[in-house]
């Protein structure tokens, strides 16, 4: 294939994209893709590389704002024994088939590194799970970044350097403490037992393959800078530990704020929720691959009935799993019929965005995804937090306790196990006089646009500055021309 793009300036930067096969990482690295080619009149350009069965996704992912300027490009998986054919992605697979598609996505080390020849960007942006990427990028001369999903929060407290203090393999005890340096005053200076335990995750090895702990270490320490989607206004104190920890240039391309969304909200939905007033409906959704066991589903759907509000309860499963038999298992003898006419369970996708800006919509009671809770914000309702795993438990802490937006629904230390009046008293919490805190500080912050465009095109100068100094080192392949003119202290060099 040709490095061109259609519609894309011959002139452009070009970034070559590889994110990890989820769609927590794939939609975080399509949204800065459509930021960076809006930026600086066109001044980049994106190849997005992604399993061939993500093609359509991430292109609709894409449209229309980013139509020429992004192209995807399919990597073809290797067969891997115990992967199912065809799986693309983390949604298709349990967590046992994810482990294996990170074995599949190192299989195709040989296609990115042709891709990467022939293409000949000036900078990749990788993902935690191929630290490899450096290896190839290194000889061509082209700048490896690390891009990090996560919020800086989540990655200062569990994916540092100075948790190598217990050895490769710390401990939950060891990880209910904020490693060493932490920012003094945090609210994480400590977590619960059930958190610290669902995080050792990170420091096991399935199979003999590098854990995730391994795989991010081993891909910011080969960088050539890390980039990472938050501002010094929301994560300050920590995006400084991170920079410390490893020594390295840190981007800040600002919150990836998501694009109002296109078309008009399906009819069941708006007829269903224009019978309500004002801000009085919960909204209750908790990602594509976040899913809530029985027990906890089960209170969950309890605690918004004794809110007395109307909900709407959204559910996804694993693929495969038997839709109905899971529904069943999960909602009360007698429910249905308790919420007739105020209350409503669905499965499956649902316009998220669209639900979160009707009127009628005033609470958002999610998993702590950093984008569901971004999400949240800009459509004004009220959050409600209730993280299931990982990084969603310190970004809960992040915007309940350090943004002052949010409450978080208590939980039980020893396990995280929490009742259906946990539900509602957060519910209620939230939603009484008081109960938004600082959401309006932060909803004007993330709405603004010249905010949001200072970020990026800030990014997009940074960028372009490194590149310039690897050119007049001499580290770069000479794809750049020199300029006769200075621009901010830096010498200029276009894109050839």
């Amino acid at each position: 294939m040709s490095g061109g793009a259609n519609g894309a300036s011959a002139g452009a930067a070009h970034i070559v994209m590889l994110p990890w096969l989820a769609f927590g990482h794939i939609t975080p690295f399509a949204q800065l893709a459509r930021k960076l080619v809006s930026a600086d009149g066109g001044g980049v350009r994106v190849t997005f590389l992604t399993a061939a069965g993500n093609v359509p996704r991430v292109e609709a992912m894409l449209a229309p704002s980013a139509a020429g300027a992004v192209v995807v490009v399919p990597l073809h998986l290797p067969h891997v024994p115990g992967l199912p054919a065809g799986a693309s992605s983390t949604a298709e697979l349990s967590a046992d088939g994810a482990e294996l598609l990170k074995v599949a996505l190192d299989g195709t080390r040989p296609q990115v590194a042709a891709l990467l020849a022939e293409l000949r960007p000036v900078a990749v942006l990788m993902d935690f799970a191929t630290p490899w990427v450096h290896d190839i990028a290194a000889p061509l001369g082209l700048k490896a970044l690390h891009l990090s999903v996560f919020s800086a929060t989540a990655g200062a407290f569990s994916c540092v350097p100075a948790r190598r203090l217990h050895g490769p393999h710390p401990s939950a005890h060891d990880l209910r403490s904020a490693p060493a340096g932490f920012p003094e005053g945090s609210s994480l200076a400590t977590i619960p037992a059930y958190q610290a335990a669902d995080l050792t995750y990170l420091f096991t090895s399935f199979d003999g393959k590098p854990c995730v702990y391994d795989r991010v270490l081993a891909s910011i320490e080969a960088c050539d800078g890390i980039v990472m989607k938050t501002c010094a206004e929301m994560e300050g104190s920590y995006i400084d530990y991170l920079s410390g920890q490893f020594g390295k240039p840190v981007f800040l391309a600002g919150p990836v704020v998501p694009e109002p969304p296109q078309g008009e909200l399906e009819d069941q939905w708006e007829n269903w929720l224009s019978a309500f007033p004002d801000k009085a409906v919960v909204l209750a959704s908790f990602g594509s691959e976040t899913f809530l066991p029985v027990a906890a589903a089960t209170e969950l759907l309890l605690g918004l009935e004794a809110t007395g509000r109307p909900f709407l309860a959204v559910f996804n499963f694993p693929r495969g799993a038997d839709t109905e038999a899971e529904l069943q298992a999960r909602v009360p003898l007698g429910f249905m019929e308790r919420v007739k006419g105020r209350g409503r369970v669905h499965v499956g996708w649902v316009q998220q965005q669209h639900i979160l800006r009707h009127r009628s919509v005033g609470c958002f009671l999610n998993h702590g995804g950093f984008s569901s809770m971004v999400e949240g914000l800009v459509a004004g309702c009220r959050l409600v937090l209730l993280p299931m795993k990982g990084d969603q438990y310190l970004n809960a802490a992040l915007f309940a306790r350090d943004l002052r937006v949010g409450v978080e629904v208590a939980r039980r230390d020893e396990d995280g196990w929490f009742g259906r009046g946990d539900v509602a008293d957060a519910v209620a919490g939230a939603m009484a006089d008081g109960g938004d805190g600082d959401l309006r500080k932060w909803r004007e912050f993330l709405t603004d646009d010249a905010v949001q465009m200072r970020f990026t095109d800030e990014f997009v100068r940074q960028l372009k500055e490194l590149l310039c100094r690897m050119a007049e080192a001499g580290t770069l392949f000479p794809y750049f021309k020199k300029k006769n003119y200075v621009h901010q202290g830096s010498v200029c060099f276009s894109f050839m």
